[in-house]
């Protein structure tokens, strides 16, 4: 029996067990139960990388120098890669030797950015909706979160002059995320230059989160394509979703020198280097040509054709123009709630969706739709769901 008087610290009082982790136990529940759901809820690529990422894996494991502890910064052949990379499909010039830090992931890249960032009290903004990691992330650096609103009138962008009357003196760091995840709105260039200006004249560093540039997206754009861009911003991308490598945990942080160096101290503090096969493997996909995504997303359109029926037959109304993984589409009225509405689906279809109050306020009356499922099961959840509705 453990003493009462035992307490978790503060900051793990101040934040909750991640949605995906809790809600995914109560589908295996359910499956072990016979349910057979499906599910539509998680951004997670249900394809393979590439075969020569795979078998450069394969041939590197067996090597016995590549299993010892590797460098904190990566591989110098890695940040040539993901440097190559920038240029190839951003048009940005990053130096390989300071200008990049790999990560194992991008969502460990949001604490190494608050904790080199963010002193306790400080002010982080946050967008409302938006990815929840920021968040709790925030509060585990015990940092003042101040949220900012993004509405489907304002087509997902941040309203400045709002942003302007907030108590910016207090705030160091800003999360900003195109293509939007949760809601799809593509980036603009015009976007980019004035979240740029904001935190320039402002001195708030913008940490931008950048996994979906390349999905179901003819231009992919980083926010460092902005002229001066590298002196207030820190870029994370991911190999997750562009490259079907999201169990993998290869990504990247690129920025200036100085921000590089600070975020590589809480770093090199935290983990020890990834696996070299794993690297090297990684240079392969940086160097696939625009062949592979081409395939990643005709698969992806063929699959949003169907996320589009299943929105319609939910009488959830979407903006066709969205990009990345998802579907994000407005409830009808009279469901009370984004999470009534999954859990209807849940329940009565067995069909896995995702509510959009877990991205903040603004998503309550939205559902989202995961396209990593295969064809042939979105199919069948359609079916569900349209049965579900004849009852």
């Amino acid at each position: 029996m453990i003493d009462p008087s035992i307490v978790p610290a503060d900051r793990v009082q101040e934040i909750q067990e991640y949605y995906f982790s809790k809600k995914l136990k109560e589908v295996a529940k359910l499956n072990a139960e016979g349910a057979d759901i499906i599910s539509l809820g998680i951004g997670g690529p249900d394809r393979p990388p590439h075969p020569e990422v795979i078998s450069t894996l394969a041939v590197e494991a067996t090597k016995p120098g590549n299993h010892s502890y590797q460098p904190y910064v990566g591989l110098p052949e890695l940040r040539r890669a993901m440097a190559a990379w920038y240029k190839r499909w951003y048009g940005v010039d990053l130096n390989p030797d300071n200008e990049i830090q790999p990560l194992i992931g991008s969502k460990e890249g949001i604490l190494h950015v608050s904790l080199a960032f963010l002193n306790p009290g400080d002010g982080v903004l946050v967008p409302n909706p938006g990815y929840p990691t920021y968040s709790s992330v925030s509060k585990l650096a015990q940092a003042e979160i101040f949220t900012y609103d993004l509405t489907e009138e304002n087509s997902w962008m941040p309203d400045f002059d709002a942003l302007e009357k907030l108590p910016l003196d207090r705030i160091k760091l800003m999360w900003v995320n195109y293509p939007h995840m949760p809601t799809g709105a593509p980036a603009t260039m015009e976007l980019f230059e004035k979240i740029v200006d904001f935190g320039k004249r402002h001195n708030i560093v913008i940490a931008h989160d950048n996994p979906y540039s390349f999905i179901l997206n003819d231009k992919p754009m980083s926010i460092l394509q902005v002229d001066g861009a590298k002196d207030i911003v820190v870029e994370m991308n991911s190999m997750s979703k562009s490259h079907n490598m999201a169990g993998w945990r290869m990504a990247m942080l690129a920025s200036n020198p100085v921000f590089i160096n600070w975020i590589l101290k809480v770093k090199s503090n935290i983990d020890s280097g990834q696996f070299k096969p794993m690297m090297l493997a990684a240079v392969k996909g940086y160097e696939l040509g625009k062949e592979w995504y081409d395939e990643v997303n005709a698969v992806y359109a063929s699959r949003r054709k169907v996320a589009e029926q299943i929105m319609d037959a939910l009488d959830c109304r979407f903006d066709p123009n969205q990009r990345g993984l998802f579907l994000w589409g407005r409830i009808p009225d009279d469901i009370p709630s984004s999470e009534a509405l999954a859990d209807k689906v849940l329940y009565d279809a067995r069909v896995f969706i995702t509510p959009g109050f877990i991205f903040g306020s603004n998503g309550d009356r939205y559902v989202r739709v995961s396209l990593c499922a295969t064809e042939e099961n979105m199919l069948k959840a359609l079916e569900r769901i349209k049965g579900m509705n004849n009852k």
